[in-house]
């Protein structure tokens, strides 16, 4: 007999299907903020009108807009924002971009509620996790300032209170955790996200798979997250499909959106994940590889080492993705591969070299220690990583 607790996320609210720029001064009204600092992806920026928007309509109201946020979140980046932030007494903060964009909307509430003011101070406030899987939870002070999100891509990371942040002197990306760090408020406007490069749109959504996948599987599921993932795989598994034949199809982009939120109900409520989001963590840090593409290197992998305990979970998954009856690490893999994404670590740009590195650093992630299949160590991950090679 299954049990557990199901925990209810700190957020507000998630609005979809209605214009961004009005959903954004809702909010803002709401909250009645005169001090707004936008953090935003440099791409939507410099190429689209999205950005100069909102500032239009934000007015005297803009505390400031910042744009240099690199891939994985970078320590630097971080804290030069947040003093940015704290410069221009800013007492809303708007993300608007993809997933790195998004955990350094987290990361800069982070920075400003604990007096951070250096790269090096963040190092009291990470999350460590040890070889055998303790996790050690620092004294954190709660986020001050509202943060709304919107997301352009499908990574989903804006439904969390976890936010990965790497400290590129020692090539380690870390998980911070406060559990008011998630945005109070999440906006989906499907159109501006046809702007997203096709292969971060694509990769990202099978992240969001990678998700539910991993919820489904997990050692303490429940039965709402059971049911929202199961639903986000049906949307995914169309909508990136539909999103991939015609780019323009709003609707296809909206469900892809829908599946990505519904795709975190898991993580939000306390779910633990498995393997390939662990490896996937470290695989981003240490080798530099693009949020979504670990997961469509290594999900197929972790399912195929997990099945022998729980083929029961699969068998729901494959359902859902319609294949009833197949091997679900099949039937991820060929989806993967109708979205003409990378399948393999040499795709993507791991070096052989790099995989004992990749391994022993994996054991410091807390999802393999949760893993469906105990994982006894860096030797069975680095079996996986070669399978994936």
């Amino acid at each position: 007999m299954r049990d557990g607790t199901h925990r209810y996320p700190l957020m507000e609210r998630v609005t979809f299907g209605r214009p961004l720029v009005a959903s954004v001064m809702d909010e803002i009204e709401q909250r009645r903020a005169s001090r707004v600092f936008v953090i935003a992806s440099n791409t939507l920026a410099t190429t689209t009108d999205v950005v100069a928007r909102i500032q239009a309509a934000l007015k005297d109201r803009l505390a400031g807009t910042w744009t240099r946020i690199g891939a994985h979140v970078p320590r630097p980046d971080v804290v030069a924002a947040a003093g940015a932030a704290d410069a221009a007494r800013a007492d809303l903060i708007l993300t608007i971009g993809g997933g790195s964009v998004t955990d350094a909307g987290k990361m800069v509430r982070l920075c400003l509620s604990n007096g951070i003011a250096a790269p090096r101070d963040l190092d009291r406030l990470r999350t460590r996790i040890s070889t055998d899987g303790k996790r050690d939870y620092p004294e954190i002070c709660a986020a001050d300032r509202p943060l709304i999100a919107v997301p352009t891509a499908l990574s989903a990371g804006e439904y969390s209170a976890f936010a990965g942040c790497t400290d590129p002197e020692r090539r380690v990306k870390e998980s911070f955790a406060e559990r008011h760090m998630a945005p109070n408020a999440v906006i989906l406007d499907a159109a501006i996200t046809v702007h997203t490069p096709q292969w971060l749109w694509l990769s990202t959504g099978i992240r969001a798979v990678d998700h539910a996948v991993e919820d489904l599987c997990s050692v303490n599921s429940t039965p709402f997250s059971d049911a929202a993932s199961l639903h986000a795989l049906r949307l995914l598994g169309s909508g990136l499909r539909r999103s991939r034949k015609v780019p323009a199809d709003i609707e296809a982009r909206l469900d892809c959106l829908t599946g990505a939120w519904l795709s975190m109900v898991g993580s939000q409520s306390g779910v633990d994940k498995g393997a390939s989001h662990g490896i996937g963590h470290v695989l981003g840090g240490t080798a530099g590889v693009p949020h979504g593409y670990t997961s469509c290197v290594m999900m197929p992998h972790v399912l195929r080492f997990n099945a022998a305990v729980c083929a029961e979970r699969q068998s729901l998954i494959a359902e859902a993705l319609g294949h009833p009856g197949a091997e679900a690490a099949t039937v991820v893999a060929d989806l993967i591969g109708d979205l003409g994404l990378p399948r393999t670590l040499r795709d993507v740009g791991v070096k052989r070299e790099q995989l004992q590195e990749i391994a022993r650093n994996s054991m410091h992630d807390r999802w393999i220690h949760t893993n469906p299949r105990k994982i006894d160590g860096p030797e069975t991950i680095a079996l996986l990583l070669e399978a994936a090679w």
